[in-house]
């Protein structure tokens, strides 16, 4: 026997749809059809051999409906490329589901169980609405995630959340984030001027033609039927935001800070990432982008639930030997803008390296298929910044988060 020696993960390619509004351009694509189209695209990209992909891992929150079964097996069964005898699963780490995919996929390939995967995720909400799993199931009886035993746990801390005039009988996000802009000190004026921000790089970038090299185009088809056009634009995109226009808007509860501007939008999408080892690279002729430098994930108290990003990112950086200074830009979920504000004040971050095309404040958020859309941009601004490292956080439900550094290889150019 040899001595075990791991592999590095390498990023080959990434590509994601443009986000589509709740009952808009994508709402009446199947689920499986969306994640297959970004998967196809990828190889066509690459043009490497579908039949080398040794493993589709995909993301998906509401595994529910359309999206239960295995969502990944589901994908490649709807690709046009990928032959039925590529394997396919569905991983769910709530809002980190792809994020959870892709480190999936770079541990098979670090260890050498495979050589080449497919990472992504996907999410209709259009049709697959957020919490239709916990709803569908309590409807038919078949019980409630949240145990009593947990709940007796953590219910004298969640009477923190009659403050804001919601139940203290469930975990709740929107409870976590106003706790978690009251323990940083967010305001009112913080929420609705990063609102702002976010819909203006997002406007800047989209005019610049930013997105447009990681953007796959699609036939518009709406669940009514109606199909004309081509998607290529992120759909929850709003041009003339403002602070005082955010401003206007009514707190979403008594006594907190967020509003509808300053929370994610609901969206249809999906995205996928090509993750190859060194063996994978020789098999399949390609050249990486970016390497995955470092993996980490964190778990923190449930009941704030979306503070998990700020030790998952400690981590990924202790592991790596660096600090926040070594990093050159962040995508930091904006499941709501206190999650991201909170992240950069707790980790020193710089604000102009965070989400600076935007996040899902105006770009959407499509759940499962967040993680994979995000590094889908961040690996194409590394690119064309000619930065060297990348982080990527989500929160997450449940009080976990992923964190990933990435690292733009030498040779990458656009």
């Amino acid at each position: 026997m040899t001595d075990f020696k791991p592999f590095t993960a390498y990023i080959v390619d990434a590509c994601r749809t443009a986000g589509g509004k709740r009952n808009g351009r994508l709402s009446g694509y199947h689920p499986a059809e969306l994640g297959a189209a970004v998967c196809d695209a990828l190889i066509e990209r690459t043009k490497v051999k579908a039949e080398e992909v040794e493993d589709v891992i995909f993301g998906c929150v509401s595994q529910v409906g359309a999206q239960s079964g295995n969502i990944g097996r589901g994908v490649v069964l709807s690709s046009r490329h990928l032959p039925e005898s590529v394997p396919g699963t569905a991983v769910d780490r709530q809002c980190g589901s792809s994020q959870q995919a892709i480190h999936a996929a770079a541990q098979a390939v670090m260890s050498g169980v495979h050589d080449c995967c497919i990472a992504g995720g996907v999410e209709v909400m259009s049709q697959v609405p957020i919490g239709a799993s916990i709803i569908d199931g309590l409807k038919a009886g078949h019980g409630n995630p949240m145990n009593d035993a947990t709940m007796q746990k953590y219910a004298e801390k969640m009477k923190a959340f009659e403050q804001f005039n919601m139940s203290s009988q469930a975990f709740s996000q929107f409870g976590g984030a106003e706790l978690l802009a009251q323990k940083y000190g967010i305001t009112r004026e913080d929420v609705d001027k990063f609102a702002a921000v976010s819909q203006q790089r997002a406007v800047a970038s989209t005019q610049a033609g930013k997105f447009t090299d990681e953007i796959v185009p699609l036939q518009v088809k709406r669940k009514e039927g109606q199909s004309e056009g081509i998607h290529t634009q992120d759909e929850g995109i709003r041009e003339g935001v403002t602070v005082e226009s955010v401003g206007k808007l009514k707190a979403m509860f008594p006594n907190g800070v967020l509003t509808p501007a300053s929370s994610s939008q609901i969206c249809d999408g999906a995205a996928a990432v090509l993750i190859c080892n060194e063996r994978g690279l020789a098999k399949l002729g390609v050249q990486p982008i970016a390497r995955i430098h470092s993996l980490a994930l964190a778990a923190a108290d449930p009941v704030i639930m979306l503070e998990a990003p700020i030790p998952a990112s400690q981590k990924a950086l202790q592991k790596a030997n660096m600090t926040i200074k070594d990093v050159d830009i962040y995508e930091v979920n904006e499941a709501f803008a206190s999650v991201p504000l909170a992240w950069c004040k707790a980790m020193g971050a710089d604000f102009q390296k965070l989400n600076v095309n935007g996040g899902a404040m105006a770009l959407g958020h499509p759940l499962g298929g967040t993680g994979a859309k995000l590094m889908t941009t961040l690996v194409h601004e590394l690119r064309r910044r000619k930065g060297r490292f990348g982080l990527l956080a989500i929160c997450e439900g449940g009080g976990t988060a992923n964190a990933t550094i990435i690292e733009l290889m030498p040779t990458s150019k656009l």
